[in-house]
């Protein structure tokens, strides 16, 4: 078959479009300089209607014969035009980021920008302030974990299974049996005391503690606070007195009026619950005092004697108080705040006051 027959049919006008389409698409491609530009040139010749596709479409309507040939080079000048196509985008994307580094150069002469400090949570700061006024009496600092077993957060501190008492904590559970997170600090007392017998105690216990409850103005489910212990021989209600008398003041200002009122907690005995004037009504009344003029900072009382035995000490020869107290209600008594939610809603407008 000679060349003037083959240009004369089907095949040779196909294979003859598709060298100039393949020329014309190649010399408009070397022209483009925007991602745009590139972008209508690739619908144009490869999109759904562009002329190479339509060109293809056509190569089913050729003789059986010669759409073998037509085909093949059909298929070269796509694969050729989508190379040069990608080859042309990561050109035109190196010559684009180069221009930004250019315009955004860095001049490291400049002074860098002042590094913000953080600060610290207003409970950190009263946790801290407690820790020093205790540690001016000799007291030390022993943490205690907060996942605890039912045996230490309520069975060696006078409170088995169907003991009434436990209403008072509104308890989370965890799915193994026997395990709960503490809903006070006072399990750590046990541990203290059989890892010290049989020297005397002097610690506070500080840290989160969890509880089942509605979320209030003054209650949430989970808390901090600080447990203290004294353990030792002729320990008296009155150096439970005189110690926190001393705390009081030195947190509150001298000023302050405490009271001490008989209370019942199962592993005191004597319990009491003490109260400060509120500070922020003056004692005329409001709803964080209830109304009454005071709120309370601590229960406290003398270490129950069976509680002195499971942690190791003989009551005969020892005795010990022990407290606890709540560092946000003493924040809230002592900066005036008056619910105990804006400590935990992360709202930094009511945070950054304490910076």
């Amino acid at each position: 078959m000679d060349e003037t027959y083959h240009e004369r049919t089907g095949e040779g006008q196909v294979l003859e479009q598709l060298r100039q389409l393949k020329d014309t698409a190649l010399s408009e491609l070397q022209g483009l300089s925007s991602m745009e530009a590139l972008d209508k040139w690739r619908v144009a010749y490869l999109g759904r209607k562009g002329s190479l596709t339509v060109l293809l479409r056509s190569i089913g309507q050729l003789p059986t014969e010669d759409r073998p040939a037509a085909g093949r080079e059909a298929n070269q000048v796509k694969l050729l035009l989508e190379l040069e196509h990608r080859e042309k985008a990561e050109g035109l994307e190196r010559e684009a980021s180069l221009q930004v580094l250019a315009e955004d150069r860095i001049d490291v002469t400049l002074p860098g920008r002042p590094a913000e400090l953080g600060y610290l949570h207003i409970s950190t700061q009263i946790l801290r302030e407690i820790y020093d006024i205790f540690a001016e009496m000799g007291f030390q600092v022993y943490e205690a974990p907060e996942v605890e077993t039912d045996v230490n957060n309520f069975q060696l501190l006078n409170i088995p299974p169907y003991h009434p008492a436990r209403d008072m904590w509104s308890t989370f559970y965890t799915t193994r049996k026997g395990v709960l997170l503490r809903t006070h600090t006072s399990p750590g007392q046990i541990r203290v005391m059989r890892e010290f017998h049989p020297e005397n105690i002097r610690v506070i216990l500080p840290g989160k503690c969890y509880r089942y409850e509605a979320i209030t103005a003054r209650s949430e489910c989970m808390f901090h606070q600080v447990e203290g212990l004294a353990v030792g021989r002729r320990v008296t209600m009155g150096d439970l007195k005189g110690v926190f008398t001393n705390f009081a003041r030195k947190l509150f200002h001298a000023d302050r009026k405490l009271r001490f009122r008989c209370s019942y907690f199962p592993f005191t005995e004597p319990s009491v619950e003490i109260d400060v004037d509120c500070i922020i009504c003056g004692g005329n009344g409001c709803r964080i005092c209830r109304y009454t003029g005071w709120v309370e900072i601590s229960g406290a009382g003398m270490v129950h004697p069976q509680v002195l035995r499971n942690g190791g000490y003989d009551p005969e020869l020892y005795s010990g108080f022990a407290f606890g107290m709540g560092p946000e209600r003493i924040a809230m008594l002592k900066y005036g705040i008056d619910d105990i939610r804006h400590f935990f809603s992360n709202d930094l407008r009511f945070l950054q006051q304490f910076a």
